[in-house]
Parts: structure tokens; sequence; C-alpha cells
């Protein structure tokens, strides 16, 4: 069973019935339904093993856009949409990327709303600057909105090479009548990114360290080829988050979930429904 989500907050999807609540947070340039299939595949043939919640972050899909980028404020609408969708019960978390660190920012601040948090190839530090990204935010910028003619005008025209990529960034293409426009937030993405090594969306709040660390059980997952996870990065993660478990899978990037769809589901399963 899907639904869609309170418009009043952030914009969600439901999938699932009944069985424990897990919340699903995108990275950067995603939306909830990048977790769709793996959502479907966690709730079960009949929708009753868990009810999955695929939340578009602020600035994201169709949730509302924001003036100026916080992880605070990301994790706090979040968390204001889980109580509202929760009536008091408590979520498993699953982040990837942006998401991952919205995730543990959500559970340092707001640990009564997360049972058990599962952070998908990314760590709590800062990343030094978005230069990963500022080719696509280039590419997103040169498409000539108000030239294009269709969906398949704009795929033409779109500069990116790799095939994935592009489909992944087109997402956030959305159609107004006759005109063009983009779903995401882009003006706000590419002047975090003109920061350079300020960027708020690649750092990571040192305020943070102030609070309690979180005890519940943490499933660390890293991409095998994937940079985004180094070895010394276990230290900072235990430090907020002591109950980690880390699990590599060999052979995955990045999007880990992409890549390796069916050991991301067994994964979840087993500790979604694993004892505290």
């Amino acid at each position: 069973m899907t639904t869609a989500g309170d418009q009043d907050s952030l914009n969600t999807l439901s999938v699932g019935t009944a069985g424990p609540r897990i919340a699903f947070l995108h990275g950067l340039f995603g939306q909830g339904r990048n977790w769709n299939q793996i959502a479907r595949a966690v709730s079960g043939p009949e929708g009753t093993d868990a009810r999955c919640l695929l939340v578009d972050l602020p600035d994201h899909g169709r949730s509302p856009w924001s003036q100026q980028f916080s992880l605070e404020a990301y994790a706090d609408a979040v968390a204001a949409t889980l109580r509202e969708a929760g009536a008091g019960e408590p979520w498993a978390v699953v982040g990837h990327s942006l998401g991952g660190k919205v995730a543990m920012v959500l559970a340092l601040r707001h640990p009564e709303l997360v049972d058990r948090l599962v952070v998908v190839d990314i760590a709590p530090k800062g990343y030094g600057s978005l230069e990963r990204f500022e080719g696509y935010i280039r590419e997103m910028q040169a498409l000539p909105l108000g030239e294009l003619t269709s969906r398949g005008d704009a795929e033409a025209r779109f500069a990116e090479p790799d095939r994935g990529v592009k489909a992944f960034l087109l997402q956030n293409l959305r159609r107004d009548g006759s005109s063009w426009r983009w779903q995401v937030n882009l003006d706000l993405v590419a002047g975090d990114a003109a920061r350079g090594a300020g960027s708020r969306i690649a750092g990571w709040p040192d305020d943070l360290d102030a609070l309690p660390a979180y005890d519940g059980p943490v499933l660390w997952v890293a991409g095998g080829d994937s940079p985004y996870i180094q070895r010394d990065d276990a230290e900072r993660m235990r430090r907020h988050f002591p109950r980690t478990r880390l699990f590599t899978i060999k052979g995955a990037g990045h999007w880990v979930h992409t890549d390796a769809p069916e050991i991301v589901v067994t994964a979840l399963r087993r500790f979604v429904t694993a004892p505290d």
C-alpha cells in the first residue's frame, strides 16, 4: 500500500501497513521515491512486515524550500514529520549521504524518536566542499528551461554523459503547463557550493560535539568502492554512536542501495527486526 503525505509538512510517501516504522532519508539532489524499491521489499509482499515512510528532505522533491541550509533545521523538520506520522512510536531511521547526515543529527538532537539508526556511506565529518557536485550544478544551471519542448528534448540537451547520473539529476525537472522548473532548490545548493570549503552541506556542525552520544544500535553501511568512509572515520563515528557496527558491501559505490539492493534489503530486514 502506498499513500501520499501531508503537503503542510515535509512531503512523504508511505509503503506498508503494519510492522515496525522505518523512515528513509535520501541524499543531495534525490527524493524519497529513490528508496521505493527498497521500501517495498522491506515491507514484504503483503506490506505487513514494515511501515516505511519515504521522506522528501527540505529543498528537495515536493517538500518546502528554505532560505538557508542547516543540517539542524533539516533534522528538526524530519523530527516534526515523524512525530506527526508516528503517533508517538519510535522509528528506525535510514539515511544515505546527505540523508545519512540528517539521520545522525536527528538521532543526536531527538534520540527519543529514533529506535535504531542506519547510516549509508557517509561519516559525521566535514567533507571540505561540494566539489564532487559542482559539475552537476553547472550542467543543471546550463539547461535552457525556457527553450525546452519535451522531456526528451531536455535529455538530449543535458550534457551529463553518465546515463544513470543524468536520469538521477533530471528526476528533479518538472513541467508546469508549458514551462519547466527545477524541483530541487538549485539556487540554494549552488550558493552553498560557492562557499567552497565553507560549504554547510558538505560540512558537519561542531556544536553537535557537545550533545550526548546516541546510545541506540547503529548499522553503518559502506560501499566498498566508495571513498566517503575512511578507516580513520571510525573513532569519530563511535564517539557519537558507540554502538556502531560497520558493514562494508564489496563492489558497491556511493549509491550502495542502487548497486546492491538485495544485500541492503537483507541487512535492513535483519537489523530492524533484531532484538535491541
